[in-house]
């Protein structure tokens, strides 16, 4: 599909990042839009921003979602074609997710299912549930946001990322699977699945609402207590793995708490923006790519995991992965 104009496209976590980003670079190119979010005020910037720039006779439609769960996502479906005037959709970016879901071993249940019902069981729903609107069309296309951490599970914040690393391998498996899938059995479908790396998004706060971690600025004392005493349990170099200042140790509750919502804001900040990793994702759609990598790091994470698999989970891998990066 080289040309979007004229086609409707369904995105989910259109409320920010790289999800908001898609719907305005679609529409500019006088798509169709559908979009949700389960975060209201989100979307709602996002819509207050797009009707102002969306050209004449392009529908685009705004809908509250929660794609881990059924029935939101069924009647979501129903609200678009409603709302779109249609029997079909063209595009399907299967963008929303959060981070965070932790430990298997200390993780609250609730917290990490949480974390990976939305990163995979909303794939898997959203894409069973709009796949006979996908049929329909002389030509559609799935595209589905994983992540490097779907060839290489990360550590990080001060956990391993257990349940959202998980979700995004699901993620790849059943993109890569959907390929033969419909090469055989819908051949006018096609199917992406999409690695981003670093991409300047606000996932670390939607994270914190979504699966009750909580702003840190407003931690309290007895989450902080837990957390040093976990610090203070492990070897340096778990520490450096996991990038933990090993400074927070001593600092006070006050000082971790500052600390940690300046390190989430500074998470927007990294990476390429979300507008340029829309338009490498358009781009990777337009060529009919099967995957796409988002970013110098996710390509340097991928050649490193390629030349050096039986490295990839040693504590140290980040210097094979550096060197790929100065390559």
């Amino acid at each position: 599909m080289t040309d979007f104009a004229g086609r409707i496209a369904v995105v989910t976590g259109g409320g920010t990042g790289m999800g908001r980003a898609l719907v305005r670079r679609l529409i500019s190119e006088g798509c169709h839009v559908a979009t949700c979010d389960v975060v209201e005020e989100n979307l709602n910037e996002t819509a207050k921003i797009t009707v102002a720039e969306a050209p004449q006779g392009i529908r685009f439609t705004t809908h509250i979602c929660d794609v881990a769960n059924e029935d939101d996502v069924q009647r979501f479906a129903t609200e678009v074609a409603r709302d779109q005037k249609t029997k079909h959709i063209n595009l399907l970016f299967n963008n929303a997710g959060v981070g965070g879901g932790g430990s298997l071993v200390n993780a609250e249940r609730g917290e990490w299912e949480r974390a990976f019902n939305i990163n995979w069981n909303g794939v898997y729903l959203c894409t069973r549930t709009f796949l006979p609107l996908l049929l329909s069309s002389d030509e559609g296309h799935i595209i589905n946001t994983s992540s490097v951490n779907g060839f290489r599970a990360s550590l990080g914040g001060n956990i391993p990322h257990t349940a959202y690393s998980a979700a995004k391998f699901a993620v790849r498996g059943f993109t890569e699977a959907l390929i033969n899938d419909f090469r055989f059995n819908a051949p006018h479908l096609k199917a992406t699945v999409v690695m981003p790396g670093g991409v300047g998004t606000d996932i670390a706060r939607n994270t914190s609402r979504l699966v009750g971690e909580g702003d840190p600025a407003t931690w309290s004392d007895e989450v902080i207590d837990e957390m040093r005493n976990q610090w203070q349990q492990r070897p340096p170099e778990h520490l450096q793995a996991l990038n933990i200042n090993p400074a927070l140790i001593d600092m006070t509750n006050d000082e971790v708490r500052a600390y940690m919502a300046e390190r989430e804001d500074a998470y927007r900040n990294i990476g390429i923006t979300p507008d340029a990793a829309a338009d490498i994702i358009l781009s990777g759609v337009r060529k009919n790519y099967w995957r796409i990598l988002v970013g110098k790091d996710a390509e340097a994470l991928d050649r490193a995991v390629r030349k050096h698999p039986n490295q990839t989970y040693d504590l140290d891998f980040n210097k094979f992965v550096q060197a790929e990066w100065q390559d």
